[in-house]
């Protein structure tokens, strides 16, 4: 694991293998698909590795023992549609009590900002530890997007998670939410006119989705 200033990057030897089978373009949908989950649940662990703990008295089946167990109110897994939703399905698979949140955003293919037409999230984003998710952290305007839109509905804690980052986004990012780390297992080398990180692995949502 390699950090910089507020963010980490997962170089884990099963995350940086799963990657590279992901970014071959003769890489199947399904293969894919069940990849990014995988990874999903390797990213989790990093960005939930600071999650504060309480105990428990239970009994195993030789004695009575005070045990750690989470604190707090269930964790959020904010996605941004509808990439997001790929990461999501690997990290409900290591948390499945967590609560979902959905935003909906798209890049205008001419301006590349963001425009939202979805909104959906539990209550009580105040008192739990949200975080955001997208494959990719290109130009990062649909990222900043939603974290300032959960910070609007109450969030104060929160992280975000990628697949890959462009260093772009990254400082992008950065200077418009110092607070929130970035958990991705790749900086990549930058982004082309288009706005695509690269080398990439194109676009994760035609990829996992098959709507190339």
């Amino acid at each position: 694991m390699t950090e910089r200033e507020g963010v980490t990057v997962v170089d884990h030897p099963l995350v940086q293998h799963k990657l590279t089978i992901m970014r071959d373009k003769n890489t199947s949908t399904a293969s894919f698909r069940r990849l990014l989950r995988e990874i999903a649940a390797l990213l989790t662990y990093e960005a939930t590795r600071d999650l504060e703990l309480t105990t428990t008295r239970i009994e195993t089946p030789l004695a009575e023992i005070v045990a750690p167990t989470l604190s707090g109110k269930k964790l959020v897994f904010a996605s941004i549609l509808r990439a997001g939703n790929g990461l999501l399905e690997g990290m409900l698979d290591l948390v499945p009590a967590a609560r979902v949140a959905h935003i909906g955003l798209y890049r205008d293919p001419k301006t590349l900002q963001p425009v939202e037409y979805y909104f959906k999230a539990p209550e009580g984003l105040h008192e739990r530890v949200v975080i955001a998710v997208d494959p990719m952290l290109a130009t990062a305007n649909s990222a900043i997007a939603a974290v300032h839109r959960l910070k609007e509905r109450g969030a104060n804690d929160l992280r975000f998670v990628c697949l890959l980052a462009a260093p772009e986004g990254v400082d992008a990012f950065r200077a418009a939410h110092p607070d929130v780390p970035v958990v991705t297992a790749s900086i990549d080398s930058h982004l082309d006119d288009h706005g695509y990180i690269v080398p990439g692995l194109g676009d994760a949502g035609d990829r996992m989705y098959g709507t190339k």
